[in-house]
């Protein structure tokens, strides 16, 4: 894992902090500068351009902050926005003892790790992972400990996973649906989960963003839903990616009431509240209302178009159960590594793509994948799609 710390002088490790040093070194956000100077098309990133934001959502920010909504709201979040958020889940939640509105699923993450973590203890952490997971974890002082997912399934080996677990272990982080494979975890692997946390006394911290997003008739799975887990879990939520308002900042924490109590302590502490006209916004607007919303069969078909085009240049494509990326196999049509690949694509298609290794601690374990996100404006996947077909003879040329 790259980190910030490799780079910096004598003078810079004395004056700051050396969880700093632990930070990862954030390789895409050079990648997607390069690219985006040259005007390439960004399946790189998961920042949504499909779906779009609803409308009926940018009307009521606009009427609250005209309004007046300006000011702090209670630090726990909206009471309001709370139950609708509460009664959106399953199975439902209490939205006075176990829901919290944080700034972003990244501050909630953050929050759920510090409230349960010490420096020193171990957090387990799938491989290959959602980078920001190893920031939070490096804030903490906590040290991560990969346990590998298997291709092209991906799965955990159930042997692996239990001896992850141990007595430093105080947290692990699940990604379900998950990014950037697509696995949503069922039943079989939740249950193997709640023995070992119970085993080690350990915390689940699920990050469940894209629960929205599940394909081909599956369902979205909660730790919450599992007996076992449901009071030593906690689960992370957002609506950046469900609901296309990343930049709105608005995630949720659902924990039991025990938990919750700790966390909302940790949250005044990091941030104290989330924007106030945003919460009014997202409840007004009514986009939480059971059926008002249901992006995943846009989703499905843009996660099918982009298989199909990466799949005809000969890439051996996962199918995404869940989520907004696939990660592709590059060895069926090369013997180079995917940042080779990456640049190849980017050169001759201009369409941009993100490599297997900014994924994974074992460095050498992603050499041969690359992340895709499909979660782009029809018209996007479509030109990328174009450039792509263009370019399949020297692609095929270049790659050997």
């Amino acid at each position: 894992m790259n980190r910030l710390g490799d780079d910096f002088s004598g003078r810079i490790r004395g004056a700051y902090a050396d969880r700093v040093r632990q930070l990862p070194e954030g390789g895409l956000i050079a990648l997607l500068r390069d690219g985006h100077a040259r005007g390439s098309l960004d399946l790189a990133t998961g920042t949504p351009a499909a779906p779009l934001p609803a409308d009926e959502a940018i009307e009521a920010a606009c009427a609250a902050l005209r309004a007046g909504v300006n000011q702090y709201e209670n630090p726990s979040g909206n009471s309001l926005l709370r139950a609708r958020i509460a009664d959106s889940l399953r199975p439902v939640a209490d939205p006075d003892t176990e829901i919290t509105v944080t700034v972003g699923a990244t501050e909630a993450m953050l929050v759920a790790l510090l409230s349960t973590v010490d420096p020193g203890d171990e957090v387990i952490v799938p491989e290959p992972y959602y980078d920001n997971f190893l920031g939070a974890i490096a804030l903490t002082g906590a040290r991560p400990r990969f346990v590998r997912l298997h291709a092209p399934e991906w799965r955990f080996d159930p042997a692996e996973l239990a001896a992850a677990f141990g007595p430093r272990t105080r947290a692990m982080i699940l990604n379900t649906p998950h990014n950037p494979t697509g696995r949503v975890f069922g039943h079989a692997e939740l249950d193997q989960l709640a023995e070992l946390c119970t085993r080690w006394n350990v915390t689940l911290v699920s990050d469940e963003v894209y629960s929205a997003y599940t394909f081909d008739g599956r369902r979205h799975l909660s730790v919450a839903e599992v007996p076992g887990l449901a009071d030593r879990s906690i689960v992370v939520g957002s609506l950046s990616k469900s609901h296309a308002l990343s930049g709105w900042r608005i995630g949720f924490l659902r924990a039991a009431a025990a938990h919750t109590s700790v966390l909302r302590q940790v949250h005044i502490s990091t941030t104290g509240g989330t924007a106030a006209p945003l919460q009014r916004a997202v409840l007004e607007s009514g986009i939480l209302a059971e059926g008002a919303w249901r992006p995943a069969p846009q989703l499905q078909r843009l996660r099918d178009r982009v298989l199909e085009t990466f799949t005809g240049v000969g890439l051996a494509c996962g199918r995404p159960e869940g989520g907004c990326y696939l990660m592709a196999d590059i060895r069926p049509v090369t013997s180079g590594d995917c940042d080779s690949y990456v640049k190849l694509l980017l050169d001759h298609a201009g369409v941009l793509i993100a490599p297997g290794t900014l994924l994974y601690h074992d460095r050498p374990a992603g050499e041969h994948f690359v992340r895709i996100a499909f979660n782009k404006a029809a018209e996007i996947v479509e030109d990328a799609a174009r450039r792509i077909e263009r370019s399949r003879t020297a692609l095929c040329a270049t790659t050997g």
